[in-house]
């Protein structure tokens, strides 16, 4: 699988929309784990984990390699409960503020208790559980995280 180089990936930001998926994770007690965003889009905000999936990547591998990547263990999409597809629209992009982002978002429910002081920081500066009508409630909880919940 190639990456992409960065002109191409903002080309490609600025022609046509991007697959993701949302990683839905609740914990035993039924809290949602949210990160607060470092990077545009959605910087500022505290959001479910999640990425993009590449181009001929598989959704089972996509799935695996986001997990690991997100979460810090590997998780097969079948142990996953399929939520639905979402569309997320931002005016700004992670390369451009005048640029906006379309995803078309496959959103996954895992039930998961992990410990937040090893999850990467590289997307996501801080961690933290929180109950639904909490989330729900907040300023400062993306409304597309809102959307999983309502």
């Amino acid at each position: 699988m190639a990456f992409l180089s960065e002109s191409t990936f903002q080309t490609i930001i600025g022609a046509t929309p991007l697959v993701s998926i949302d990683l839905i994770v609740k914990n035993t007690q039924g809290e949602v784990l949210l990160g607060y965003r470092t990077n545009r889009p959605a910087q500022g905000y505290w959001f479910v984990p999640g990425g993009r999936v590449q181009k001929n990547e598989r959704l089972d591998k996509a799935f695996l390699r986001l997990t690991k990547a997100e979460l810090g263990v590997s998780i097969p999409r079948s142990a996953a409960t399929f939520m639905g597809v979402f569309e997320h629209l931002y005016d700004d992009s992670a390369f451009d503020e005048a640029v906006s982002t379309h995803y078309v978002v496959l959103g996954y429910e895992l039930e998961l208790d992990i410990n937040l002081d090893e999850l990467p920081k590289e997307q996501h500066n801080q961690y933290c559980w929180m109950a639904s009508d909490a989330l729900l409630s907040r300023d400062d909880v993306h409304v597309h995280t809102k959307w999983y919940l309502e």
